[in-house]
């Protein structure tokens, strides 16, 4: 297979699996809203979820892994762009990868531990409390300011750089470039969502747009997934 077509698949695959995993998580684990209730609630659901559920956080994670090789793949399939444009594009997506795996992967190996500490406590106890606190501070430190905030900036930044790189390249065709500046943005305005959280401002906009954004970008992915291919 040539060069191209093995970036075409690898464009496909990884929205097809990163949206299974979130479907997944939707129905199993009302993923994201649960985030919003008490953290007693949500370390219930999730013993109750039991290893199934576990698996499925890991193959989420796994998904933001296999962004790193879709970037360094698309920036070899698009070599005729220019230079500096495509080397940022490496950086930057492997960093979002990065970060977004990092946010991700402590629900597979820190979360389940703090279930069953919680499962253990009574109700009230200085353990108890004391989970509650671990859990909030790494929700708002890897979920939010690691795994959100940098993740969509710096997946925002590749997109934009992205669909740079495919307007200087003869691989596809324009209009797949313009769609990648276009999306880019919209990341990076939901990287913000810490903005004014729990007010009437900023935080809901950026709420409001995140899954839109996702959506549009899994699209734009597997357009330019099939555009490689063919």
């Amino acid at each position: 297979m040539s060069e191209q077509t093995v970036a075409g698949i690898v464009l496909i695959a990884v929205p097809i699996l990163f949206n299974a995993g979130f479907t997944l998580l939707a129905q199993r684990f009302d993923y994201p809203d649960i985030l919003r209730r008490p953290t007693g609630e949500v370390l219930e659901r999730f013993r109750a979820g039991g290893a199934a559920l576990i698996l499925i956080w890991w193959g989420f994670a796994l998904s933001a892994v296999m962004f790193a090789p879709l970037v360094v793949l698309l920036a070899v399939a698009v070599d005729d762009a220019d230079s500096t444009v495509v080397v940022l594009g490496i950086v930057f997506g492997v960093l979002a990868s990065a970060v977004q795996f990092l946010g991700l992967i402590r629900w597979t190996f820190l979360v389940p531990y703090l279930a069953r500490v919680a499962g253990d406590a009574e109700p009230g106890s200085p353990r108890a409390e004391a989970v509650d606190v671990v859990f909030a501070a790494f929700n708002r430190y890897l979920g939010v300011a690691v795994g959100e905030h940098l993740g969509y900036a710096f997946t925002g930044i590749w997109s934009i750089l992205a669909g740079t790189a495919l307007l200087e390249s003869t691989a596809v065709a324009d209009w797949l470039g313009v769609i990648g500046i276009v999306i880019g943005p919209l990341f990076l305005l939901c990287s913000l969502e810490f903005v004014g959280r729990g007010e009437d401002s900023g935080w809901k906009l950026a709420e409001a747009l995140t899954p839109i954004t996702y959506i549009a970008w899994s699209g734009w992915l597997l357009a330019l997934g099939l555009a490689l291919i063919l």
